[in-house]
C-alpha cells in the first residue's frame, strides 16, 4: 500500500471513543446524593466516581496538588465552601447556566461556588410544653425565659458556626458575642450529638425546644425508630429582628487539577436543572434553589417562610470571628 492509501485508510478508520467520567469528592453520605448521580448518567453517559471525604477535605486537595484526581467537591454547609476556596484549591466556573438556575445569594460572587440546595436553620418546638408564638426570632432563644430549655449541638459545628456568622453580619460582634452567650446560659444540657439527638431530647423531657436544620424533619419521619420523636415536635421558622430566616446550602466547587473539567461542568449545570432540583427535593427534603422547582409535599406542609436576604458569601466571611466567638465563650464547656 502506498502512502497516499495508508493515509486514507487511518484516517477513514474510527478511533474508540473515551468514555467521559467526572470524579467526586463528597462531603455528603454517598447515599444522599448517588439518585442524582444515577439520573445523571442515564441521561448523559457520563459515569461518576465518588468518594466520601469526611474531614480534611481542603487539606487532602492541597497534599494532592495537581496530582488530585478530583474534579468536583460537593459540600454540606456554606463554611466547608468558604474553606476549600481559601485554601486555594478550586477555580471559578463561568457558565450561564449556572447563573440562570441559581439565585446571586446562593453563589459565589467570584464564581468558585455554587449553591445546589437549600435547607433552614429552623427551631423545633415541643408542641406541648411550647405555645404558639412563643419562639419568633432568633434573638428569641438567648431570652433568659429560656433558661434549662434549649438544646443545640455543639458550637463548633459547622451549621452552628453559620448561624452566629448570620448573627454577626446582622448585629455585628459584639452583640454576637453577647447573644451566644445568652444561648449557652440557656442550655438544658452540654451541647452533644447531631440535630436528630436535640429532637431525640425534646420527646425525651430534656428540652423543650432545640435547634436544627429542616431536612431532618423529614430523615426521622421516615425511620420508624424516630417518627415517635419527629411527631413531638413543630417546625418554627425564626427570622432576624431586621431580615429573615437563615439558609444555608449544599454546594458544588471545581477542584483547580480537574483533569475532566468538560465532564466536571456538564454535571455542575445539570445538578441545577429541574430534573436535579426535583430529585433533591423528593429524597433528601430539602429545599430547590432554582426558582420555579416545587418543594415536596412534606416540606411544604411545614409551612412558609421567607428566607434571609443577605447573600451567603457575606455571611460565611465571618466564619472566623464567629468560630472564635464559640471558642472563648468555651460555648461546649
Amino acid at each position: 500500500m502506498n502512502r497516499a492509501l495508508l493515509a486514507a485508510a487511518l484516517c477513514s478508520t474510527a478511533l474508540p471513543a473515551v468514555a467521559e467520567e467526572v470524579n467526586i469528592y463528597s462531603h455528603r453520605q454517598p447515599e444522599l446524593i448517588q439518585p442524582l448521580l444515577d439520573a445523571f448518567t442515564k441521561e448523559t453517559g457520563i459515569t461518576t466516581n465518588i468518594a466520601f471525604v469526611d474531614k480534611g477535605m481542603a487539606e487532602r486537595l492541597q497534599a494532592e496538588g495537581d496530582r488530585s484526581p478530583a474534579d468536583i467537591v460537593l459540600t454540606v454547609d456554606i463554611a466547608r465552601l468558604k474553606q476549600i476556596v481559601d485554601a486555594g484549591v478550586v477555580q471559578p466556573v463561568q457558565s450561564d447556566v449556572l447563573d440562570a438556575n441559581i439565585p446571586e445569594a446562593f453563589r459565589d460572587s467570584a464564581d468558585q461556588w455554587f449553591g445546589l440546595t437549600a435547607r433552614a436553620r429552623i427551631v423545633y418546638a415541643h408542641k406541648e410544653r411550647v405555645a404558639d408564638g412563643a419562639v419568633t426570632t432568633y434573638e428569641d432563644l438567648a431570652d433568659p425565659k429560656w433558661k434549662g430549655k434549649i438544646c443545640t449541638r455543639s458550637g463548633t459545628n459547622d451549621y452552628n458556626v453559620a448561624l452566629l456568622s448570620a448573627v454577626i453580619a446582622h448585629h455585628g460582634v459584639d452583640a454576637a458575642t453577647t447573644w451566644a452567650e445568652g444561648l449557652k446560659a440557656n442550655l438544658a444540657r452540654k451541647p452533644d450529638g447531631g440535630d436528630r439527638d436535640q429532637v431525640k431530647a425534646i420527646w425525651a423531657g430534656e428540652c423543650d425546644i432545640a435547634i436544627g436544620n429542616t431536612y431532618y424533619m423529614g430523615q426521622m419521619l421516615n425511620d420508624p425508630e424516630q417518627k415517635a420523636w419527629a411527631e413531638s415536635v413543630r417546625i418554627v421558622f425564626p427570622t432576624f429582628e431586621n431580615g429573615g430566616t437563615h439558609m444555608n446550602i449544599s454546594g458544588v466547587a471545581m477542584t483547580k487539577s480537574a483533569p475532566n473539567k468538560d465532564a466536571a461542568l456538564k454535571l455542575m449545570e445539570w445538578l441545577s436543572s429541574d430534573e436535579a432540583q426535583r430529585i433533591y427535593a423528593e429524597t433528601n427534603h430539602e429545599f430547590p434553589v432554582k426558582p420555579g422547582v416545587p418543594v415536596s409535599e412534606l416540606v411544604a406542609s411545614w409551612g412558609t417562610f421567607t428566607p434571609d436576604a443577605l447573600p451567603l458569601s457575606e455571611v460565611s466571611g465571618h466564619r472566623a470571628d464567629a468560630l472564635k466567638i464559640m471558642e472563648t465563650i468555651n460555648f461546649d464547656g
